[in-house]
């Protein structure tokens, strides 16, 4: 009887992971603007198309990357993070697998430009459906500028399988959001079809939230501080008057990492159950 059992090529590997990693547009633009973050980025600028479709792009003056990190940081499983399984324990960066990137090249053409700030040149690279198509020096700002296009393109079930450009836009201003939030400290910009969606300032945590939603809600908003031996809890609630009808605004933060938790969720509606109209549900930020 024949051997059945075979290893996978890379490329079709990597599509697989992608269906895991990069679920749609969003995930992508998570993906992006967290490895800006561990490169120790302190301006973060997001530029998408259609919706993020035809365009995904993220510009940061991080650390930048070698020529041959430039290279490595698309092999699935390659990470800076790790070197052995017990660092597992002791990671406080955002991602560790290496899988992001190599999943967004292997279902999209995508064009790095990096490069170090101690160095006088960069590096070009270009990937197409995991296969490198260029790669050569090249003349750039300090940092890393990544533009993800036509997402999908060698999968059209998977690109058909999105929904409208209003629904997948929505997913990635609340990916947006949700990082914003968690680093105020840091500088953000957005950009959607050309138009200024998003300029958020370094600054606070008040001012972030009014930056996102409003000068409005400065007066909404009532501080929360509480330290205890097991955790700190730090944040703003808003007052029961201004209440919504959804979750959509509540956000919990983990060490500067967004998280859900129905737990957490169930336990601020019991808090103010007596506060709140029925079905109501108050706005929350904390870390």
């Amino acid at each position: 009887m024949k051997d059945i059992i075979r290893l996978l090529p890379d490329s079709v590997a990597n599509q697989i992971a992608a269906g895991e990693v990069i679920q749609r547009p969003a995930s992508a633009v998570k993906e992006l603007i967290e490895n800006a973050i561990d490169a120790g980025a302190t301006s973060i600028q997001l530029i998408i198309k259609d919706a993020g479709k035809s365009l995904i792009q993220v510009i940061d003056n991080g650390s930048g990357m070698s020529e041959t990190d430039a290279r490595m940081c698309f092999e699935r499983h390659a990470t800076s993070k790790i070197t052995r399984a017990e660092d597992l324990f002791e990671i406080k960066t955002m991602g560790f697998r290496g899988e992001a990137m190599a999943s967004i090249a292997a279902v999209a053409q995508v064009e790095l430009k990096s490069r170090q700030h101690d160095r006088d040149t960069g590096t070009l690279l270009q990937i197409e459906g995991s296969k490198v198509i260029l790669q050569e020096p090249c003349a750039c700002q300090p940092g890393t500028s990544i533009s993800v296009k036509n997402l999908y393109f060698n999968i059209p079930a998977r690109r058909n399988f999105l929904k409208s450009n209003a629904s997948e836009t929505r997913h990635i201003v609340e990916e947006f959001q949700r990082v914003a939030i968690a680093r105020p400290d840091l500088g953000f910009s957005m950009f959607h079809d050309g138009i200024e969606v998003f300029r958020l300032t370094p600054g606070n945590l008040r001012q972030r939230i009014m930056g996102i939603y409003g000068n409005n809600y400065n007066e909404r908003m009532v501080p929360i501080q509480e330290e205890t031996t097991i955790l700190n809890l730090t944040g703003f609630v808003l007052k029961p008057e201004f209440a919504r009808k959804t979750r959509g605004e509540q956000y919990f933060f983990v060490n500067n990492r967004f998280i859900r938790n129905g737990y957490l969720n169930h336990a601020v509606s019991d808090a103010f159950e007596d506060l709140l109209p029925g079905g109501s549900f108050l706005l929350f930020y904390h870390d």
